[in-house]
């Protein structure tokens, strides 16, 4: 039933408003991509100390964590690979979510391999099906990059298959065939601290079945903006990292034992002047 509002409900929910009484908490989705996991705890420690918010980190595969944001179970995403690997999820959900705009330019996804790998293109690669054990090491079947590599076996007649692990198992698979200099090939992309530890390259995609680079994006749900105070907002639209600040992020997570978020407390307060950019 419809409800008329009176001038005094109108009055007390601007008192309310004004009075700064928004969501105190708010719940951060991300997939366990080692990027994802560095951009997230950022946001999130930024969160607790700048604006003394609770914040949830809620880890999650790619299908749930676009489910989530669209529904409305969580508040915010930094990990939207756009306008390519997370295509299908754009076109799904996308009238029902806010794009608050890249947070990180120039992404890339594809197949990698060792550059000592004597082959430059994924064309060639059924004249090695013995040396690369007919193998393609992938992540977690939800991730944009799987149905990417699905559509690659097709388009190229790849007689290959597609393992499905993680990041983390595939980059274990990987470190173990560069320390055996054995032929690998891997999904793979960019941001990702593996091309700090190993030397790698990207297999040459004539059928641009990986696309070209793009953006990673920050996702707000519906009513982020009734929901949260101005200042949070611009921050979650200012927030932005170059390649070199995610991936010191990334290496600092993987080499320091420690909770990711303490790790995330310590870095924004070692990159202060970074920081204060967002909150401006």
């Amino acid at each position: 039933m419809k409800r008329k509002l009176s001038m005094f409900t109108v009055v007390a929910l601007f008192v309310v408003m004004s009075s700064g009484a928004f969501a105190a908490d708010i719940t951060l989705g991300y997939v366990e991509w080692d990027c994802a996991i560095s951009q997230t705890h950022i946001v999130g420690a930024v969160l607790e100390r700048h604006f003394d918010m609770d914040v949830d980190l809620v880890s999650v595969d790619a299908g749930i964590m676009w489910t989530g944001i669209a529904q409305g179970d969580l508040d915010a995403i930094v990990a939207a690979w756009l306008p390519l690997t997370h295509a299908a999820y754009w076109d799904t959900f996308g009238d029902d979510v806010i794009d608050a705009g890249p947070n990180f330019t120039g992404a890339r996804v594809g197949l990698v391999v060792p550059q000592y790998v004597d082959i430059d293109s994924i064309e060639e690669m059924n004249d090695h099906v013995r040396e690369f054990n007919g193998l393609i090491y992938g992540i977690d079947p939800g991730a944009g990059i799987m149905a990417a590599t699905d559509d690659a076996l097709d388009t190229y007649g790849l007689n290959f298959n597609i393992m499905d692990s993680s990041d983390a198992a595939m980059t274990i698979q990987l470190g173990q065939a560069v320390a055996d200099e054995e032929w690998i090939v891997v999904t793979g992309w960019v941001p990702h601290w593996k091309f700090d530890s190993y030397a790698l390259k990207f297999l040459e995609d004539p059928q641009g079945i990986y696309g070209d680079a793009e953006n990673i994006h920050t996702i707000l749900r519906g009513g982020f903006y009734e929901s949260f105070d101005a200042d949070v907002a611009a921050f979650m639209e200012n927030f932005s990292l170059t390649q070199d600040q995610l991936h010191n992020m990334m290496n600092t997570i993987r080499e320091e034992s420690g909770d990711e978020l303490s790790l995330a407390h310590q870095w924004i307060a070692d990159n202060d002047d970074v920081v204060q950019t967002w909150l401006q």
